[in-house]
């Protein structure tokens, strides 16, 4: 599944993975007399890629009872399915925020032309009282002046309660556009940093290098493509959960655990020492292959599910690409070597 990117996702740059779904979902969407566009096709690169379970069983519903795709229905599925921070929640932020720019540009400008009338009106008044001997009407002067600045005390009420409201308001569109910040940068299925977030993190480390060792993981579940075909991607994407569960409850509140893509998961730690690195994916890797994980609706074991980690520490020479690179093929190694165990490049 691609990870997410404000509301546009990211897609993996495997050349040969794209070929294959895209040998896969052209013929679905020619069968189904659907518009080869973009947006169709991301929703039918998903669909074959079959790691979007609640995609995939909004589509077969739609197949199931012979809904027409039409441009209505796509843009529903990509707007609910692939967009994690919706298109939904930027355009509501957008609408109520430009709501309250225009109702606090309306508040001052009424303010500025009332206040600007009781300018004038001051301005008449002071001619009036140097002009005038007339008691009665200075007092019908001072009486106006009177009036004319509790209405001001009003107006400056006034729009300090609307300011307030303003203040209010744009208060709340900040917590919700720190919570769409928060989509934005989290994967859907685990609660993890999604691919782009991880991207960002690993930049970070790579750029403000300390005196001080940082390690990577990289880590893959086992022959899980087989959990997939045996059990479905339902029981598949709880695996995932429950392995993305064992990387919060191992790793340290400064590591960074994240969904690299589909199964294979990371976890960036910055200030970690090698050793501790290598604790922490023992912890890992032993906590998955000793856990008994069942289906829920019949209790069957569904096996054991094991993991190979790849660990490595960054270099003062790493750039983002070697670093990755390092632990990746320490990755491979464990996988070569027999699986669930953990290497150390």
């Amino acid at each position: 599944m691609p990870e997410i990117t404000t509301f546009l996702p990211q897609y993996e740059s495997n050349q040969e993975y794209n070929a294959d779904l895209l040998r896969k979902s052209v013929p679905i969407m020619v069968k189904n007399n659907i518009s080869t566009h973009p947006i169709n096709y991301a929703i039918w690169y998903e669909y074959v890629a079959g790691n979007n379970s609640n995609l995939n069983n909004a589509i077969d519903t739609l197949i199931k009872n012979k809904t027409p795709f039409d441009d209505a229905t796509s843009l529903s599925l990509y707007k609910n399915h692939i967009c994690n921070a919706s298109v939904d929640s930027f355009e509501k932020i957008n609408t109520n925020l430009q709501g309250i720019l225009n109702n606090t540009a309306s508040t001052i400008q009424a303010s500025s032309n009332k206040v600007l009338d009781s300018g004038h009106n001051f301005s008449a008044c002071s001619t009036q009282l140097e002009q005038s001997q007339d008691p009665i009407e200075i007092k019908t002067v001072l009486t106006s002046i009177i009036a004319e600045t509790k209405q001001l005390t009003k107006i400056s009420q006034t729009l300090k309660t609307q300011l307030d409201d303003a203040h209010n308001e744009m208060d709340q569109l900040r917590h919700e556009l720190s919570k769409v910040k928060e989509m934005a940068s989290t994967d859907a299925l685990t609660g993890l940093l999604n691919r782009r977030a991880f991207d960002s993190e690993i930049i970070n480390l790579i750029d403000c290098q300390e005196n001080t060792t940082h390690c990577l993981l990289m880590l893959d579940l086992d022959h899980f493509k087989k959990v997939n075909d045996t059990y479905g991607h339902i029981i598949g994407d709880k695996v995932i959960r429950y392995t993305a569960g064992l990387l919060k409850k191992h790793t340290s509140v400064h590591h960074h655990p994240a969904r690299y893509g589909g199964e294979e998961m990371a976890v960036i730690m910055p200030n970690t020492k090698l050793t501790d690195a290598l604790k922490i994916s023992e912890s890992i890797r032993n906590s998955l292959s000793s856990s008994q994980l069942k289906q829920k609706d019949t209790n069957q074991s569904i096996g054991t599910i094991t993991v190979s980690i790849g660990v490595t520490a960054l270099k003062h020479t790493d750039d983002i690409s070697s670093f990755i690179s390092r632990a990746d093929d320490a990755l491979y190694k464990a996988k070569e070597n027999g699986r669930n165990q953990v290497i150390h490049h």
